[in-house]
C-alpha cells in the first residue's frame, strides 16, 4: 500500500481495481455532459481517458488527477449544436483548448500575476453566474417534460415532475448526508434513483393511464405510453467504435465558445491547488502551473478533433484520492484505459440514451444553480466592493449582456451570449480606471470553479 500512499509514479497491474473505483466516482458527471449536449456518451468516455494520458505525459506524471467533460461548457455547447451542428461546435471548442494553451505560454512568460491582472473575480465571477443562469430555463422545461426549449412534450407533466423531484431530492441528500463514497457520487445517485422511479412508473401503468389522460395544450405532444425502451440496447452491438465527429471550420462558433474558457481557465489554478493540498506537494511549482495549463488545453482540443466535450480536472476524483489517500499518479493512468475501453462498449452508449429526459432535468435544478451560485461564490471571497462605480458597471454589463442574449453582428461572424459577455468583461477591466477597485484574487487560494460538484 505503500506505493498507492506515495506521491511517485508507479504503474502495477494490481492498481487496475482503484483506478476502475475513481472512473466510477466520476462516471455520473463524465457522461451528464454528452446527454445533456446532444454528443456521443463513448466519445466523452474515450476523449475523457485520451486526454487525461495526454495531460499525464505533459506534466511528467507528477499530478493525481483525472479529466473529464466540463460543465462549464454545457451552455454554449447546447447553443452551437442547435445553431450550427456539431461538426461547427467543435471547431469553437478546439479554439478554447488552443485559449487554454496560450494563457498557459503567458504564464509561462509573464507569470500568475499577469493572468489574475487581467481575469480578477469581478470579471470571472459573473462570467460564470451567466453560464448557470442561461442554462436555468432548459433545467425547467426538461424537468416538466419538455424539450429543452420548451417547445414540445416529451413526457406528461405530472409523471415528470416525479420523476425529476426524486432525481432532484436523491441527489441533494446524498451530498448532504451522504458519507464516504456516496457523498462522492450524488449525480450518479440520482440518476439511478430518477431511472429506477421510471423504471416503477412504467411496470405499474401509472406512464400509461398519466399518458392517455395527458392535455398537451398547443404544444407538440410526443409523449409515449411507456418512458423506458431497451430496444435499442438489444439492437445495438456489444463492441463498437466510438461515433467520432471532427471539426468543420466555422468562426462564428469559434468567437462565440472560445470566451467561455476564460471561467474555467482561471479556475484551474483552484483545481491545482486543490489537490496539491490533498497530497501535500506543491504542484504548481512542479510540473509548474503553465504545464497543467497545457495540459488541460491540449486534452480539450483533442477532445473537439474527436467530437468530445472539452476536459477539465475532476475535483469529485480530488475527493476520492482524498478518501482513500491514493496519491499514485499511475492510478489515475488506470482509470484513463478503463474509461477507453468502457468507450468501445455499444450497448452501454445505447443503454445511456434510454435515460428520460425528466431525470436529467431534476439534477439540472440543483446544477445549473450551484453554477450560478459559484459565481457569486467567486465575488464574495475576493472582497469586492460591488457598489464602487467601476464594479458595479463591470459586473452589471456582463450580466446583461450575457443573460438578455445580446448578439454584436461583426458582418462576417455574429457574437452573443456567453462568449460576448466574456469579451465585454475582459475588455471592460482592461479600459476602465481603477481607482480602488478592490479587484485582485486573494493569494492564498483562487475560489472554486464551475466544476467543483463535491459541494452539491
Amino acid at each position: 500500500m505503500r506505493e498507492v500512499h506515495s506521491t511517485e509514479y508507479s504503474f502495477k497491474p494490481k492498481d487496475a481495481l482503484l483506478g476502475a473505483q475513481m472512473l466510477f466516482v466520476a462516471f455520473g458527471a463524465l457522461v451528464l455532459v454528452p446527454l445533456l449536449t446532444g454528443l456521443d456518451a463513448n466519445v466523452a468516455l474515450f476523449t475523457a481517458g485520451a486526454g487525461t494520458l495526454v495531460f499525464q505525459v505533459i506534466t511528467r506524471g507528477r499530478v493525481p488527477v483525472f479529466l473529464a467533460s466540463s460543465f462549464a461548457f454545457i451552455a454554449p455547447i447546447i447553443y452551437g449544436v442547435q445553431t450550427w451542428g456539431i461538426p461547427a461546435t467543435m471547431c469553437g471548442l478546439f479554439g478554447a483548448g488552443v485559449m487554454y494553451m496560450v494563457i498557459s505560454l503567458l504564464v509561462r512568460i509573464f507569470g500568475v500575476g499577469m493572468l489574475r491582472r487581467i481575469l480578477p473575480p469581478v470579471v470571472t465571477g459573473p462570467v460564470i453566474m451567466v453560464i448557470g443562469l442561461v442554462l436555468a430555463p432548459v433545467a425547467v422545461h426538461m424537468a416538466m417534460g419538455r424539450t429543452g426549449d420548451g417547445s414540445a412534450w416529451l413526457v406528461p407533466n405530472a409523471t415528470a415532475m416525479i420523476i425529476a423531484g426524486v432525481a432532484l431530492v436523491t441527489t441533494v441528500f446524498a451530498s448532504l448526508l451522504g458519507r464516504g463514497w456516496i457523498k462522492l457520487i450524488p449525480i450518479l445517485l440520482g440518476i439511478v434513483a430518477g431511472y429506477t422511479t421510471s423504471l416503477v412508473l412504467d411496470f405499474t401503468g401509472f406512464t400509461a393511464a398519466t399518458q392517455a389522460a395527458f392535455d398537451p395544450g398547443q404544444l407538440p405532444n410526443w409523449t409515449g405510453s411507456a418512458l423506458i425502451g431497451f430496444e435499442a440496447v438489444a439492437q445495438a452491438p456489444l463492441l463498437a467504435v466510438p461515433n467520432f465527429v471532427f471539426p468543420e471550420w466555422s468562426a462564428e462558433a469559434l468567437l462565440f465558445i472560445v470566451p467561455v474558457a476564460i471561467a474555467p481557465a482561471i479556475e484551474h489554478f483552484g483545481d491545482i491547488l486543490a489537490i496539491g493540498g490533498i497530497s501535500g506537494k506543491d504542484y504548481v511549482k512542479d510540473p509548474g502551473i503553465q504545464r497543467t495549463m497545457l495540459g488541460d488545453g491540449v486534452a480539450t482540443s483533442l477532445a473537439a478533433t474527436l467530437g468530445g466535450p472539452p476536459n477539465t480536472t475532476y475535483s469529485e476524483v480530488s475527493g476520492a484520492v482524498a478518501l482513500t489517500r491514493a496519491f499514485n499518479p499511475a492510478i489515475m493512468t488506470w482509470a484513463a484505459i478503463t474509461a477507453i475501453v468502457l468507450a468501445f462498449v455499444g450497448k452501454l452508449g445505447a443503454f445511456l440514451s434510454t435515460i428520460p429526459t425528466p431525470v436529467m432535468g431534476g439534477i439540472m435544478i440543483l446544477l445549473f444553480g450551484a453554477i450560478t451560485v459559484i459565481g457569486i461564490n467567486t465575488l464574495v471571497r475576493a472582497g469586492n466592493d460591488l457598489m464602487l462605480p467601476r464594479n458595479l458597471a463591470i459586473v452589471a454589463i456582463i450580466l446583461v449582456v450575457g443573460i438578455g442574449g445580446m448578439t454584436f453582428d461583426l458582418v462576417i461572424v455574429k457574437l452573443g451570449g456567453i462568449g460576448l459577455a466574456g469579451i465585454v468583461g475582459v475588455l471592460l477591466n482592461l479600459v476602465l480606471p481603477c481607482k480602488d477597485c478592490n479587484d485582485p484574487l486573494p493569494d492564498e487560494i483562487a475560489p472554486a470553479g464551475p466544476d467543483h460538484r463535491t459541494d452539491l
